[in-house]
């Protein structure tokens, strides 16, 4: 195995700012660096802020499109309401809408039973979802956080990156980025009209894309957003915040003012290799940019590991699209990595040959750590 080790910029240790919130996080959407935080993996209750899960776990469940019946378990939810009425028959998209836009506990109900068939059904799927996400700090017991069920709590980190998955999901940033929602009403001659409660986004700050507001007696104020400016995207998560909207302007004022982000990794051909067979043929389909403080210095190396040619490799047909990664490290964890692939750089890369390629690298080099 060869590998090349160029050094970049260093980066520096997350900070903490000032905050009102008892939890807050500032996190890098596209990378998942943590630039700020505050008690961000102490578990805590989370009130509405819960209904991202219920959301996305709607938005991948394929049944937008389908009528939901109304129950009178729904109708009968305390707390913020969109005065659903036994019967009602809503699409699913719209009570996405509405728990979203409006908080509404009945259509968190509502798309529970549709979607999981059940509550207990559907807090199943919550957690599991959790656990896929990598949310190791976080427990679902209802798909609202109404204080009514124990055992339902996470943390600013585990919320964080609840968002960043879903951001993910382009049906889920246009739903929670809308300022306005119109919807057809089965029982009356009048059409629902939900505005978002999230101020932020409905005029508070302009770089604003979305997110989820909450509150219970016993959570206090809880909120999560999404904010954009000069290429970088951000997610902002309070807990226990009183001042919880001029603390999420605060971070990413502070954030979008010192942070810069820097391209670690270039799309295009990988120069300087010492194997002949790869000299002129390797390159890199996707760069990787990290957001760095422009004092930093060190601390952040790029690594280039190649599988030693193999003697079949001379026709080249045989060599495989993926001959190598490049890792990208910082404060010596590695927080990202890039296929190397072979041949010229408009060639496109086939997914299904993924596991065989893996495999031939695996086999060859035991010792080149994780593979992912």
């Amino acid at each position: 195995m060869v590998i090349i080790v160029f050094t970049f910029f260093p980066a520096k240790a997350k900070a903490s700012l000032p905050v009102s919130a008892h939890s807050a996080i500032l996190m890098d959407q596209d990378s998942g660096r943590v630039m700020y935080e505050e008690n961000a993996h102490e578990k805590s209750r989370i009130a509405s802020i819960t209904k991202i899960m219920t959301a996305i776990l709607a938005i991948e469940s394929g049944k937008l499109e389908s009528t939901v019946t109304i129950s009178s378990n729904a109708v009968g939810t305390e707390g913020s309401s969109l005065y659903l009425k036994k019967g009602e028959k809503i699409t699913l998209e719209n009570l996405v809408y509405g728990l979203m836009l409006r908080s509404g506990n009945d259509a968190a109900v509502a798309i529970a039973e549709e979607v999981g068939g059940s509550l207990d059904g559907f807090v199943w799927m919550m957690n599991q979802k959790a656990e896929e996400i990598g949310m190791t700090d976080s427990h679902f017991s209802n798909p609202h956080g109404l204080d009514s069920t124990e055992n339902h709590y996470s943390t600013a980190y585990d919320m964080a990156l609840l968002t960043r998955y879903a951001m993910k999901n382009e049906t889920y940033r246009v739903i929670s980025g809308t300022k306005k929602h119109r919807a057809s009403n089965s029982e009356e001659d009048w059409d629902y009209v939900w505005k978002n409660k999230n101020r932020l986004l409905t005029g508070l700050y302009e770089y604003t894309t979305g997110g989820k507001t909450g509150f219970t007696k016993l959570a206090k104020r809880t909120l999560v957003s999404t904010a954009t400016k000069d290429d970088l995207n951000l997610i902002a998560v309070t807990l226990n915040g009183p001042d919880d909207w001029n603390d999420h302007i605060y971070m990413y004022e502070h954030a979008f003012s010192d942070f810069k982000p820097i391209e670690l990794l270039q799309a295009g051909p990988v120069k300087d290799v010492g194997i002949k067979q790869y000299k002129g043929k390797i390159y890199v389909k996707h760069a990787f940019t990290y957001p760095l403080l422009d004092e930093e210095e060190k601390n952040v190396e790029v690594k280039f590991k190649l599988i030693k040619p193999k003697k079949e490799w001379k026709d080249e047909r045989n060599t495989p699209e993926i001959v190598g990664k490049a890792e990208i490290f910082y404060d010596n964890e590695r927080v990202g990595s890039r296929s190397i692939f072979y041949g010229e750089p408009q060639e496109t890369f086939s997914e299904q040959n993924l596991s065989k390629i893996w495999t031939d690298f695996i086999q060859f080099f035991v010792g080149i750590g994780r593979h992912d």
